[in-house]
Order: structure tokens, then sequence, then C-alpha cells
């Protein structure tokens, strides 16, 4: 299939699903935001995106205290599935819905995936909690929506690897979201979205294909930029020590280095471009 086919798909599940998805975003809007639905596309259809994902060595491993993970954005250098897949969530009826599902306006989808594609995990692979960067690549538009389509079949809850949503606090609760098979989840990003993966404790690979919305306007009221924005757990008191200071020193440098001192790595550089 190809990518209108695969967003026909995505577009019919989305409205079967329609009030359930106004239901929990209506029910999480006060905190972060949410929603999610499960079977999302066919079951053969899913595992066929499942088995092109690349290995790990094809992808760029991100290795610090903040996260470790296995990501990918250069679709060109994989099976062509995977482009299609992605750029699936991109078309504008599926933007429309979710935007209107968020109350948001002038939501765009980002053909240059910045910090989007796709991402393994394997075990002892984990995201600390975290704000995402609050713009698109070139600082004009504001980060919006985060879509995380799941694809590992069987990835059972204790496997770990699992979206963990936390109050603006980070204190002890939080909620978390199953990486389950064929599941879509869409959250709302803003100073406020802390949010993480826990450790994978399973010997296997949670894979994810992602993609982010970007907007003219910011979707909570008196917010400034910022750089993505790391944190410790409640009990890792030293990492968050750790965490709070490279934040800190990561945004000093964007206030005198508007674009950062290194060359964005993590977009598609599409050569038709």
């Amino acid at each position: 299939m190809n990518r209108q086919e695969i967003a026909d798909l995505i577009v019919d599940r989305l409205n079967i699903d329609s009030n359930h998805i106004s239901s929990l975003v209506h029910k999480t809007k006060s905190d972060i935001g949410y929603f999610y639905i499960d079977d999302l596309l066919p079951l053969d259809y899913a595992l066929k995106i499942f088995n092109s994902f690349p290995n790990v060595q094809e992808l760029v491993a991100k290795k610090s205290i903040r996260e470790r993970k296995y990501v990918g954005a250069q679709m060109d250098r994989y099976n062509p599935l995977i482009e299609e897949s992605i750029y699936a969530f991109q078309d504008k009826r599926i933007v429309d819905f979710i935007a209107n599902a968020f109350d948001l306006n002038a939501v765009y989808p980002d053909p240059y995936l910045y910090a989007g594609g796709i991402s393994i995990m394997k075990k002892g692979d984990f995201l600390n909690p975290h704000l995402d960067n609050s713009h698109d690549k070139d600082l004009k538009r504001w980060r919006v929506l985060n879509l995380l389509y799941y694809v590992t079949p069987d990835w059972n809850l204790e496997y770990g690897g699992n979206l963990e949503v936390w109050n603006s606090k980070l204190g002890s609760e939080k909620s978390t979201i199953h990486s389950k098979f064929n599941r879509l989840v869409v959250m709302a990003t803003h100073d406020k979205s802390w949010h993480s993966v826990s450790p994978v404790e399973y010997n296997g690979t949670r894979c994810c294909i992602s993609n982010y919305y970007f907007s003219d306007f910011s979707s909570k009221e008196n917010q400034a930029f910022h750089v993505t924005s790391f944190r410790g757990r409640p009990e890792e008191k030293i990492y968050n020590i750790m965490l709070r200071f490279d934040s800190y020193v990561r945004m000093l440098i964007r206030k005198i280095f508007r674009y950062g001192i290194r060359n964005q790595s993590h977009i598609y550089k599409n050569k038709n471009d």
C-alpha cells in the first residue's frame, strides 16, 4: 500500500473511535492531554511494518544519562514501506482530525521529520522524563502534538519501553501507557507535558514510528521557547541535579546561538527537496 491507501485506513479508524478519542482528550487535558486507539491498521499490514524495520546497526545510537535508544530519520535508507507508513500520518485529513480533537488551529505535519521518524529500544534502553523542544527546526512554529505508533507484536506491559506521562511537578504520580502492538498514542506537547519511556526489561526490540505536528500558535498560553529538557525520576536525586544543569547549559547556549552550535542531524534530508 502507498501512503494514500494507508491514510484512508487510519481516517476510517479515527472516525470509528471519534467518541472515545474526544472523551479521553477531555479527561486528560488538564495535565497533558492524550488519547490512544488500538488495532489502528489491519493486522497483516502492521506486521509488515514491523518486519520492515532496519537493524539497529543502521540507526543512530543515542546513549547518555538522558536516554538510550536507536533512531533514524533518513527514510530513503530503509524499506520504502517505512516511509510510506510515516508519511501517511501527514495526510491533511488525519492532521485536521487530530488537531480538532485537541482544539488546536493552524496545525501542520513536518516533512523533515525533525526529531521524528523511527526508533528502536532494546533491553536496558530508556528515556528519562523530559519536555520536548518547543519549536520546529527553523524556530518558526510551535511543537504541539506527538504521534507514536507502536508495531512490535506481542509486546507485553511488563517488558517495559512504555510511555509514561507525569504530572507537572514530576512527583510519584504518573500514567503508564502500554506500547502495545498496533496502538497509536497521540499526546499534546507544551511546557507541562513531562513524559518518559520506562526501561526495557525484555530481550527484544520495541519498534515505534513517530511524527510531530507543529502550529503557528502554542498549545498553552504564556509559553516560551525551550530546548528539550530532561529530569531524573523521583528516586534519581543525583541524576536530577545533573540533568537540570545539563538543560540549563543547553538553554544558555541557545540564547547565544539561536540555532545551536551543531548541525541538525535528526531531520530527513530528502534529495528531491
